[in-house]
């Protein structure tokens, strides 16, 4: 089974630059929203971790991923399964903060707070994905 990890390297006030990697390669970066565990103990149950809708990253940890029909885009991306607290939590293309609501986004980071390039960044995470012919993944994310 391949191994899907990110590492997030940078934390703005309303963004987190991470790294993906599959199998130890890094294929991509990410954004995704601001980091609100502050702990990093993989939940939002502490004082100061209050979950905003819309502007908060999921928690450190590892879930599982399937691929399945997404009605808001319309075609078939992963879908991250179990996170506590959030739903619909997707990989797909975009380039700033407010291009998510909680998902993680692909594309690479040459510019402070938001990742260029992201439709060929996704394209290529998703080829690599779909030729391995799993069924399921799982996803770390540190």
């Amino acid at each position: 089974m391949q191994k899907i990890k990110i590492i997030r390297k940078f934390f703005g006030t309303d963004y987190t630059i991470g790294r993906l990697f599959i199998d130890d390669k890094q294929i991509c970066d990410t954004l995704e929203d601001t980091v609100r565990d502050k702990n990093n103990d993989g939940d939002l149950n502490d004082p100061g971790e209050t979950k905003i809708f819309g502007k908060t990253a999921i928690p450190r940890g590892t879930y599982r991923m399937i691929i399945n029909h997404s009605n808001h885009f319309n075609c078939d991306m992963p879908l991250l399964l179990n996170v506590v607290g959030f739903e619909g939590i997707r990989i797909h293309p975009g380039n700033t903060a407010e291009d998510t609501e909680g998902c993680i986004l692909l594309g690479f980071n040459t510019e402070k707070g938001k990742v260029i390039n992201s439709r060929i960044a996704w394209n290529k995470f998703m080829d690599i994905i779909l030729s391995s012919h799993q069924k399921e993944w799982m996803i770390t994310i540190e």
